[in-house]
C-alpha cells in the first residue's frame, strides 16, 4: 500500500526512523496517544495508524483526550473525527482548569503545571485502558526549543528523550515524531482534513511566553542560516561530555588521587604533567 504524497512519505519514514533509533514500539505494544486536537497530535495518530497498517509487527492504538475543562473546548469535533475515521477514542473530562487557576499568580505561566496535571492523567489511564506506551506529539522544534530553554532560563543542559520511563518504572512515555518538523506535522493534519481543536487555554498563543520567545529566535536562525535547526537535532545526539563543566563527568577519585601522587613523585609543577586522554 504507497503513501499518498511525498509529505507522507517523508513523515513516516522519519517516524519509523524513530522507533527504531529509540526502540519505540515493541510487537504487541498497546499505544495510548495523547490526542489534544492540536496540530502535532492529530499528525501523530494519523501517522501511527498509518504504520500501523504496514509495519511487520502488531500493535494498537487508542487514543485520549484531557479535556482541561474549558469553556467552548470541541472534544466533540475530536470524537467525530475519530468515529469517522474508525480510531478508538477515550476522552477524560477534568478540573485542570480550575486547579491552575486557584493554584498559580495570575501573572504566572500554567504551561508547566498544566503539562504535570495531565501527564498524571495520563499515567492513571494507562493503567486503567492496559496501555503499555503513551505516545506525545513532540515533534523536532520542541525537542531543540526544550534544548535553549534549559540553557537560557533553566542553568541546564537537557532537552527531552525520544522513550521515557518514569521514576517508578511503570509507565513509558514516547515521542515518535522527534525527527519530523513542525512545518511538515502542521502541513500533514492539513492535507489529511484533520480540524485543529485549540485548548481554550487563556494562556495559548501568548508570545511574551520564554518558548513563544525561543520559537521566533530560532525561526531568525533557520532563515538567515538554514540547516541550523538540523544542526542543533545532531548536537543533541552528539554530546561531548569531557567538553561540559559538569564536576560529575571529571575522572574518579582514584584516578585523581594517582595523578597528584605522580605530581609528587615527579616534583613537578602540574602545569607541566600531560593526563592523556
Amino acid at each position: 500500500m504507497a503513501y499518498v504524497s511525498p509529505l507522507e512519505t517523508r513523515i513516516a519514514r522519519k517516524t519509523t526512523k524513530a522507533i527504531v533509533d529509540f526502540n519505540l514500539i515493541e510487537d504487541g505494544d498497546r499505544i495510548m496517544v495523547g490526542l489534544s486536537g492540536g496540530k502535532d497530535s492529530w499528525a501523530l495518530m494519523q501517522t501511527l495508524d498509518q504504520l500501523r497498517r504496514r509495519a511487520p509487527i502488531t500493535f494498537s492504538l487508542v487514543a485520549v483526550t484531557v479535556d482541561s475543562g474549558y469553556k467552548d473546548f470541541r472534544h466533540d469535533r475530536i470524537a467525530s473525527t475519530c468515529k469517522e475515521r474508525g480510531w478508538e477514542l477515550h476522552i477524560e473530562h477534568t478540573s485542570i482548569g480550575d486547579v491552575i487557576d486557584d493554584v498559580l499568580d495570575s501573572n504566572a505561566t500554567p504551561c508547566s503545571l498544566c503539562a504535570r496535571l495531565r501527564r498524571g492523567v495520563l499515567y492513571r489511564l494507562a493503567d486503567q485502558m492496559g496501555a503499555t506506551k503513551i505516545a506525545l506529539g513532540h515533534h523536532m522544534d520542541d525537542f531543540i526549543e526544550t534544548l535553549l530553554l534549559s540553557l537560557f532560563f533553566g542553568g541546564a543542559l537537557r532537552a527531552m528523550p525520544a522513550r521515557l520511563v518514569s521514576d517508578n518504572g511503570e509507565h513509558v512515555v514516547i515521542r515518535p515524531l522527534a525527527y519530523v518538523s513542525e512545518d511538515d506535522a502542521r502541513l500533514y493534519a492539513k492535507a489529511c482534513g484533520l480540524p485543529i481543536i485549540g485548548c481554550c487555554c487563556p494562556a495559548c498563543g501568548d508570545l511574551s511566553l520564554q518558548r513563544q520567545r525561543v520559537k521566533r529566535l530560532i525561526f531568525d536562525l533557520d532563515r538567515e542560516h538554514p540547516g541550523v535547526k538540523q544542526s542543533m537535532l545532531k548536537a543533541l545526539s552528539n554530546v561531548k561530555t569531557r567538553h561540559l563543566l559538569d564536576r560529575r563527568l571529571n575522572p574518579s577519585g582514584e584516578l585523581r588521587d594517582s595523578v597528584a601522587l605522580r605530581h609528587e613523585d615527579e616534583d613537578a609543577s602540574p602545569d607541566l604533567i600531560q593526563i592523556s586522554s
